[in-house]
């Protein structure tokens, strides 16, 4: 395993479409390791490819330690999908590595219904709720190249980027 740079917005990568995952391979299984262990030293408790610069559909989770939460283990998602969402809502303050140091209340569909391939190449399909609804929204949205603070208003999300872009062009690094 082996820790992996967090790319942090203004990076344009983060807007990028990330490619579905072909084969469940070695390299996919080490890029989750590499995920798990990433996400563990940020410290977070959910990690997208792409945001450690690998523009694949893949997704590391973990919960465990997290109230309201249904996740029993840490968990790696492939080409995950919502495929029915509730339209009970639920807000969240969410958070994200790719934007250190800030946070916002986020609504997201209380409930989703997600498809995904396992580590072991099974195709399964899962119910979400509470956290774990929420976290994979946030970590999917990663996949398409959409970040939390779209979710929020215009101003906010101006105020956030300008910020970021600002560090950005002094040199300044988020760890």
């Amino acid at each position: 395993m082996a820790l992996r740079e967090i790319i942090i917005i203004p990076d344009k990568q983060l807007r990028l479409i990330s490619k579905p995952v072909e084969t469940v391979s070695a390299e996919v299984r080490r890029l989750a390791d590499d995920m798990f262990e990433t996400m563990y030293e940020a410290p977070g408790i959910g990690l997208a490819a792409i945001q450690v610069a690998q523009p694949v559909r893949l997704i590391t989770m973990d919960l465990v330690r997290k109230e309201g939460n249904s996740l029993t283990e840490p968990r790696a998602f492939i080409n995950p999908e919502v495929i029915s969402a509730s339209e009970e809502m639920n807000v969240y303050e969410e958070g994200c590595l790719s934007i250190p140091e800030y946070y916002a209340e986020v609504e997201r569909p209380k409930q989703v219904r997600i498809r995904y391939t396992d580590l072991d190449g099974n195709v399964k399909e899962e119910d979400a709720d509470g956290l774990f609804a929420t976290c994979i929204q946030h970590e999917i949205d990663h996949l398409n190249g959409v970040l939390f603070v779209d979710h929020i208003s215009k101003l906010k999300r101006a105020m956030v980027m300008r910020k970021f872009e600002k560090a950005a062009k002094r040199g300044i690094k988020y760890v």
